[in-house]
């Protein structure tokens, strides 16, 4: 590993979106846009750059509003950037979400040609987010950020999705979420679990030492530096079906909450199994000073407590004796939820399209969430239990059970259907402040 030395980040000259957690609650709306006019593009690039929120500004005005840009490998072409220097971006972003999906699972109902139109098309360019509070200062953020692509007529505006964050941070399924999150060295905003040392700034910001001593950034210097990768996809939910599986496999109320909580490695309050073995603890749930400081290797390394094919355990191994090195994976990952909740109680679909807009940043497509998304979401192999996947977001094939270490006998679940549906993504960058002001100033 790397020397203990932190470095100074250049929080002035970073997207306020790599680095800061989001407010509770928010409302964020995506848009995306293609660019039918290379010239036109380099504007929105300009405009972008005085409309992007810096990670030094988190005591503006604004508060907990901000706006982020992202440009997908499609966009970078489009705004003609040399060959030379697309050449240097990560080769899982050259290629795409769409043609990565056999890779992550995204199958059957999650594959391509089912995603949400034009997802996955080489039509999106640039997706820029606004994250606010609450809806009207959301609003007023998009309209902030609206000059930057008004009365461009070689820019179109393709899509957009409103999302948001319950005041009870939870999502579709029930289950508190935002719950864990890295500390980043030289950012400032401590991690959510104090026995976890902050990672290397160089996992998640490009042009900085990451954990292995090795430094990513895309030529020129100017462009990488300072930037990152964003994933975004959006991810429908099968509510009506997860809660009849809980429903079916249980033998009450209480025993059908125990099973959530081993499916997701936490109580539906956000009370770590780890800590709350027995019963569920929404005092702890409620704590972010307690709820996610724990490891399992000491108290838990065979998955009596907590699963090892549970989420949360699948996500972040963290201490857990499993192949590979964990904090070469870890990510940073936000979540939103889109759409009106199911009510209480309906086991029925009502045919609402809901579900959770689902973020992720680093500097590493590769060894980040394409890992984890393949290998530790889609496999087992790397805790010893074959070709399992993840009972949560795992591409399911409606054959193969759900395991509850226990003793003297373990307890089997039925085969786990399909909960989480690809309705589509982007593999995005997010450059530097002054690399939006570089694309902008491009000349052919």
């Amino acid at each position: 590993m790397s020397a203990p030395t932190e470095v100074a980040l250049e929080l002035d000259d970073i997207q306020r979106g790599v680095l800061s957690p989001r407010p509770t609650p928010y409302a964020a709306t995506y848009l995306a846009f293609r660019i039918d006019d290379r010239s036109q593009g380099r504007e929105l690039m300009r405009r972008a750059s005085a409309a992007a929120t810096s990670a030094a500004d988190s005591s503006s005005p604004l508060g907990d509003t901000w706006v982020s840009v992202a440009v997908t490998y499609g966009g970078l072409a489009a705004l003609g950037v040399p060959r030379s220097s697309l050449d240097t971006f990560a080769w899982e972003f050259r290629q795409g979400m769409a043609a990565r999906a056999r890779a992550l699972g995204d199958v059957g109902d999650s594959s391509p040609e089912h995603w949400e139109a034009p997802l996955g098309t080489p039509d999106v360019h640039v997706v820029i987010a606004a994250v606010a509070p609450d809806p009207p200062r959301l609003e007023a953020a998009i309209d902030r950020a609206r000059p930057a692509y008004d009365r461009l007529s070689g820019v179109t505006a393709i899509w957009r999705q409103d999302c948001y964050a319950l005041p009870t941070e939870k999502e579709h399924f029930g289950y508190l979420d935002g719950v864990s999150h890295p500390a980043v060295e030289g950012s400032g905003i401590p991690g959510s679990n104090e026995w976890e040392a902050p990672l290397k700034a160089g996992e998640f910001v490009l042009g900085y030492p990451d954990e292995i001593g090795g430094v990513q950034a895309p030529r020129p210097a100017v462009l990488g530096r300072n930037g990152s990768y964003a994933v975004f996809r959006k991810l429908h939910q099968r509510v009506a079906e997860f809660r009849r599986y809980l429903a079916d496999n249980s033998t009450g109320g209480q025993d059908e909450e125990l099973i959530a909580a081993k499916i997701m490695g936490r109580w539906r309050s956000g009370a770590p199994l780890a800590l709350a073995p027995e019963h569920d603890d929404p005092a702890l749930g409620s704590d972010p000073h307690r709820r996610n400081t724990f490891l399992y290797e000491q108290d838990d390394p065979t998955g009596f407590i907590t699963p090892g094919g549970c989420h949360i355990r699948r996500a972040n191994p963290r201490d857990a004796s499993v192949a590979g090195e964990v904090r070469l994976h870890r990510m940073i990952r936000r979540g939103a939820v889109y759409g009106p909740p199911l009510p209480e109680g309906v086991l029925e679909d009502d045919g609402v399209d809901r579900g959770l807009m689902f973020a992720f940043v680093g500097a590493h497509l590769g060894r980040q969430f394409e890992f984890v998304q393949s290998q530790w979401m889609n496999d087992g192999v790397f805790f010893g239990a074959g070709n399992t996947k993840d009972p949560v977001v795992g591409s399911a094939d409606g054959e193969t059970g759900y395991t509850i270490p226990r003793r003297p006998v373990r307890r089997r679940l039925a085969p786990l259907p399909r909960f989480v549906v690809t309705r589509g993504g982007e593999y995005c960058f997010l450059p530097s402040l002054s690399a939006l002001r570089w694309l902008g100033d491009l000349r052919d």
